[in-house]
C-alpha cells in the first residue's frame, strides 16, 4: 500500500486501519494540549461583555456561509424561546471570521441583546484567549455539529448540537449513514449524552427544550465529557510528543 503508518486523533480509529493491514498509532488529539482559561480569565469575561451572573447560552452556528443561513434563523427561534422563558439568559455568539460579517446581520435579529465575539477586531492571541474563556464561562453551549465538540468537552461545557443541509445532501446521507450519532462525544464516550437535533428534526422548539434542560440540570453531560477528554488523552503525554514517539517507532 502507499501508506505505511497512520498517527490517529481519536481512539477509535485504529482497528479500522489495522483491519487493511495499515500500522495505526491513537496518539491523542490536540484539544487536550489547548490551554484552559484561569478562573480570573473567566469572570473577566463576564465583566468585560457585561454578562454578571446571568445564565449564558454560547452560540456556534458554523465556520461556512452555508451552514449560517441555514442555522441562523431556526438557533435564534430556538434561543427566543428560552429567553422567552427566562428572560434573564444571555446568549455569546463566537463568531468564525470568514463568517463573522453573516454572522452579525444574522443575530441581530436574535433576542437577548447577543453579545458577538468578532475575532475580525482582534490579533489572533486575543482572539483565542477570549474565545476559550467564552466556552468555560457558558452554561451551555449550541453548537452546529462539527468538531467542536471536544473543545467544548474540554471545556467542561454541556451542549445540544443541530444541523441541517440541504435536501438532496440529506437524502445522499440519510442512505449512507451507518451509525446513530455524529457527535464526537457520543462517540468517543459511547453514551449519547449528547442531544442531536439533525436534518428534519433541527427544529427550534425541541432545540430551546434541550437547552433549558441544560440550563436547569448542567451536570448531566459531566460524567460523559469527563470520559470524552480522558479517552482523548487528558493527563497523559502530550500529542505531539506521541506523534513523534509513534513515528520513531514505526520506522524503526
Amino acid at each position: 500500500g502507499v501508506v505505511d503508518q497512520v498517527l490517529c486523533l481519536l481512539p477509535f480509529e485504529p482497528p479500522y486501519m489495522q483491519a487493511h493491514g495499515i500500522r495505526a498509532d491513537f496518539v491523542g488529539h490536540p484539544v487536550v494540549d489547548e490551554p484552559q482559561p484561569s478562573a480570573a480569565e473567566v469572570v473577566g469575561f463576564r465583566d468585560r461583555y457585561g454578562l454578571g451572573d446571568a445564565p449564558t447560552i454560547l452560540a456556534l452556528p458554523g465556520s461556512r456561509a452555508a451552514e449560517v443561513s441555514r442555522l441562523a434563523d431556526v438557533f435564534g427561534a430556538a434561543l427566543a424561546e428560552v429567553v422567552r422563558a427566562a428572560p434573564e439568559t444571555r446568549v455569546v455568539v463566537a463568531a468564525a471570521a470568514p463568517v463573522a460579517e453573516a454572522v452579525l446581520a444574522a443575530t441581530s435579529r436574535w433576542p437577548g441583546d447577543p453579545v458577538v465575539l468578532d475575532p475580525r477586531d482582534m490579533v489572533l492571541a486575543e482572539a483565542l484567549r477570549i474565545k476559550r474563556a467564552a466556552f468555560v464561562a457558558a452554561n451551555a453551549a449550541l453548537a452546529a455539529s462539527g468538531t467542536v465538540s471536544p473543545e467544548l468537552a474540554a471545556a467542561g461545557t454541556p451542549m445540544v448540537i443541530a444541523y441541517d443541509m440541504n435536501w438532496i445532501t440529506r437524502k445522499i446521507i440519510q442512505r449512507k449513514l451507518l451509525i446513530d450519532t455524529v457527535t464526537l462525544v457520543n462517540l468517543v464516550s459511547e453514551t449519547r449524552t449528547v442531544p442531536e437535533f439533525l436534518g428534519k428534526d433541527c427544529q427550534p422548539a425541541p432545540i430551546a427544550a434541550a437547552l433549558r434542560d441544560l440550563l436547569v440540570d448542567p451536570g448531566r453531560q459531566g460524567a460523559a465529557l469527563n470520559v470524552t477528554m480522558d479517552r482523548l488523552g487528558r493527563g497523559g503525554e502530550a500529542p505531539g510528543i506521541r506523534a513523534a514517539r509513534a513515528v520513531i517507532s514505526g520506522l524503526n
